[in-house]
């Protein structure tokens, strides 16, 4: 009894796994890709990580954008209110002389990885958040400055 014990359990846990693998394929295939860029995608998908990543980064130096994910609002920046007046941006104007303290910073910023935040800075002047309450911008230039680095608010 004991081997039909296990595979009853066998049996029982296929049916969990199977059904979460839908779910996750489901979130690629829910993607609809209009036909003029069917091609175009249909040969990145055939990159690998790290061509992609070299992709990404020629498209940034060609066209003069990034790839930064912008930070979400705080959580009661989209509730009360509706004043976007009070919405700004932090720039970085210029890294200065420390340089490796500036890439620290706008690493832990951002959440870009090491050779990412090392770009942005060297890339400088370059917006480090955007659409930000006044009081956060004001606490990332004093980090940005704590640095060494130029920071400014518009």
């Amino acid at each position: 009894m004991s081997e039909e014990e296990k595979q009853e359990e066998t049996k029982e846990e296929k049916p969990q796994e199977e059904e979460v693998a839908p779910e996750d394929s489901g979130d690629t295939a829910e993607v609809e890709v209009p036909e003029k860029f069917a091609t175009i995608v249909s040969e990145i998908e055939k990159l690998s990580v790290l061509d992609m990543h070299e992709l990404v980064k020629l498209f940034e130096k060609k066209f003069d954008v990034s790839a930064v994910v912008a930070a979400a609002p705080a959580d009661g920046a989209s509730e009360g209110g509706g004043d976007d007046g009070g919405l700004v941006t932090v720039t970085l104007d210029d890294a200065g002389a420390n340089k490796i303290q500036v890439i620290k910073v706008v690493k832990e910023l951002t959440g870009l990885g090491l050779k990412e935040a090392k770009d942005f800075v060297e890339s400088a002047p370059k917006p480090v958040k955007e659409g930000i309450q006044k009081e956060e911008a004001d606490e990332i230039v004093s980090k940005l400055e704590e640095a060494g680095a130029k920071a400014s608010v518009a």
